[in-house]
């Protein structure tokens, strides 16, 4: 790396619970540029643990802890492989943003739960890390969420171009770049989160790649139907939601049993997809470009189903706009720990709600 280079490494692992994506990057220049990338699945007993820890359990308290300290593992295992990868040393990273892995997201009541033990992250790699992003701005009265919107603004505003991002994650996420516009943001509602656990519990696979499955089957409507009548759907924005709403037991309210496992996997799909072109819709107005990230924007079956629901727009997936759509959220992270490190804010209250611009997160310094 050349001496101008200003390194920082992104970690996110996010509402799927499926790994951890690592990312360096070079922040340096107006448009970031990744230098290396890792991804490194969960095992299965991690993932599940993570999962119980979504619902209220005995000895909860001491499991979270004990799961923070293997998670911060994870994070520098992932951190050193990915340093390998790239050639680098760890003295010439200038920080970690580490999402963590959230648990919980209760903005309504003041406070939101990413599980990691940045102390213990910062001691095993050497390098200052930056982490708890969100709940400065839930302490100014934010949502908390989303927050890779003020990375979109800050790369992928166009001064003349009405672009709108689409992040499908497990949770799906809009940013809105109006020109001449505030930018605004907010999560849709669910993106693969239901998809997978359904497949999970069915034919034991972690994603239906694709969207194989759900095209061997077909929507019930009257149950795509009721799916969408869930209030949150017609909340305003800002709003941000997860897994402590949408998750196999609120979907278990809406089923009578009779349903054909694939048909459930079709109608999940079209919710996804419906959900995201209704609020595109009402919240967007005279969009011209919609860019897709995050992994569903590799579902096929998901990306003909937007496509048909919005067919005057060209959906592409941002690799167009120069940001790789399986890295998106990391670089991110990335960019966010600068900002932090620089005391500068990370949030955007036309996002989030917040009473004002904040310096997000806690720093760890190695």
């Amino acid at each position: 790396m050349n001496q101008s280079s200003d390194l920082y490494i992104g970690i996110m692992s996010g509402t799927s619970l499926d790994g951890i994506d690592t990312a360096l990057v070079d922040l340096s220049e107006t448009s970031p540029r990744l230098v290396a990338s890792h991804y490194q699945p969960y095992a299965e007993p991690l993932k599940e643990a993570l999962l119980a820890l979504h619902q209220v359990s005995h000895n909860e308290l001491h499991q979270a802890q004990l799961i923070s300290n293997r998670l911060a593992r994870e994070y520098a295992d992932a951190t050193l492989v990915l340093l390998s990868k790239a050639g680098v040393t760890a003295s010439q990273v200038q920080a970690i943003g580490c999402h963590g892995q959230t648990v919980r997201h209760r903005p309504e009541h003041g406070y939101t739960i990413q599980l990691n033990n940045a102390a213990l992250l910062a001691e095993l790699t050497g390098i200052h890390v930056v982490s708890d992003f969100r709940s400065r701005d839930i302490a100014a009265r934010g949502q908390g969420a989303p927050l890779v919107p003020a990375f979109h603004d800050k790369v992928l505003r166009h001064p003349g171009i009405h672009r709108v991002i689409v992040n499908i994650g497990g949770i799906a996420n809009l940013t809105d770049l109006p020109p001449g516009s505030a930018t605004t943001g907010f999560d849709s509602g669910p993106g693969n989160l239901l998809m997978d656990a359904w497949i999970t519990r069915h034919q034991g696979k972690a994603y239906d790649k694709n969207g194989t499955w759900a095209t061997s089957g077909k929507v019930i409507p009257d149950l795509l139907h009721r799916l969408l009548a869930e209030p949150y759907f017609a909340l305003p924005p800002p709003k941000s939601t997860g897994r402590d709403l949408f998750s196999l037991a609120w979907l278990q309210i809406y089923l009578n049993g009779t349903e054909a496992h694939e048909d459930v996997q079709a109608t999940l799909l079209a919710l996804t997809g419906e959900s995201i072109a209704a609020a595109v819709r009402r919240y967007c107005g005279e969009t011209d470009e919609i860019y897709l990230c995050g992994g569903g924007a590799h579902n096929e079956a998901l990306v003909a189903y937007l496509q048909r629901a919005m067919p005057r727009y060209r959906i592409q997936k941002t690799e167009a706009l120069g940001i790789a759509a399986d890295w998106m959220e990391a670089i991110a992270f990335a960019w966010l720990a600068q900002q932090t490190m620089h005391l500068k804010p990370g949030n955007l209250p036309s996002v989030t709600g917040a009473r004002h611009p904040c310096v997000l997160g806690a720093i760890y310094p190695a």
